[in-house]
């Protein structure tokens, strides 16, 4: 029997919540609802008014992988969604996750949640500058670290405040809140950005993606800024071995990283870091602390 729940007001239907998503762990469907209601401030502040795309992964991330931006079969008629241009579908729409209902609705999906740079009703027009650092072994975070700090500062360098997450994978998400304008315009920027780190730290970052080039190097990935590709979003769990979680991480704990486990935060270990920081993408949400593209 499937168990019926009532959030704000809306009857989810919640399946399975006993099955073990990451045997690694054991970490369940169940305890995967009960992460994303635990974070649900925090993340929908930085998805709820942007067209969410998911990568699904309901039997767990040894199973088959789903990435899909339209509103999956079965999506409730109260689930809010907005029009996206797509060049193959004029008529496109995509999921905007609004709510605690919502979120929980999808959540029972089993799902990443990954969102675009710009908000719902202004396509193409980018709120956000995203800088996504991904080491090629034997290197690690601790390389993505060092690129990290070089962009803080050449980005300061502009009047551009940025903040930083880990991917929940390997790497690490630079972001900069922006005074809206075209995605061609910030992903020009993004790319001239990427192409000077690597001038500036030529033995530790390549700017293009060959895979000859990346081994022990960071590839400066700028193309999430293009107005079709989307991003992990802060908060969302990731399809891996562990539960590991994209988190919002000090510059503190960027410079004082170690070891790659030093970067390594699971579900469970994101309630305490919330009680103890707070929100550390929060200013991402501050329309008065948006910076200008030069």
């Amino acid at each position: 029997m499937t168990p019926i729940t009532m959030v704000e007001g809306r009857r989810i239907a919640l399946s399975n919540l006993d099955k073990v998503l990451y045997p690694e762990t054991g970490f369940t469907k169940g305890e995967v609802l009960h992460y994303y209601a635990t974070v649900a401030a925090p993340l929908l502040a930085h998805i709820h008014d942007r067209p969410v795309s998911f990568l699904r992964y309901p039997d767990g991330p040894d199973g088959q992988l789903f990435f899909t931006k339209n509103p999956p079969p079965g999506t409730p008629a109260w689930v809010k969604t907005t029009p996206v241009p797509r060049s193959e579908d004029l008529r496109a729409e995509q999921v905007v996750i609004a709510d605690m209902a919502s979120l929980m609705w999808a959540a029972n999906l089993v799902v990443e949640f990954h969102t675009p740079q710009w908000p719902a009703g202004a396509p193409a027009l980018a709120d956000r500058l995203i800088v996504d650092l991904d080491p090629g072994p034997p290197a690690t975070v601790l390389e993505c670290c060092a690129a990290a700090l070089w962009l803080r500062g050449r980005l300061a360098a502009d009047g551009l405040d940025a903040y930083v997450k880990t991917s929940g994978s390997k790497g690490l998400h630079l972001a900069v809140a922006l005074e809206p304008a075209p995605s061609e315009q910030v992903s020009a920027y993004a790319k001239a950005l990427a192409q000077e780190t690597e001038r500036a730290l030529p033995d530790l970052v390549v700017h293009r993606m060959t895979k000859s080039l990346r081994p022990g190097k960071v590839f400066v990935d700028h193309s999430q800024n293009a107005a079709a590709k989307t991003t992990a979003a802060p908060y969302t769990l990731r399809a891996r071995t562990l539960p590991t979680v994209s988190a919002p991480v000090s510059w503190a704990e960027v410079e004082a990283c170690r070891t790659p486990s030093d970067l390594v935060f699971l579900a469970d270990d994101l309630p305490p870091r919330l009680a103890r920081h707070g929100d550390l993408f929060a200013p991402l949400a501050d329309p008065g602390r948006a910076g200008r593209l030069p």
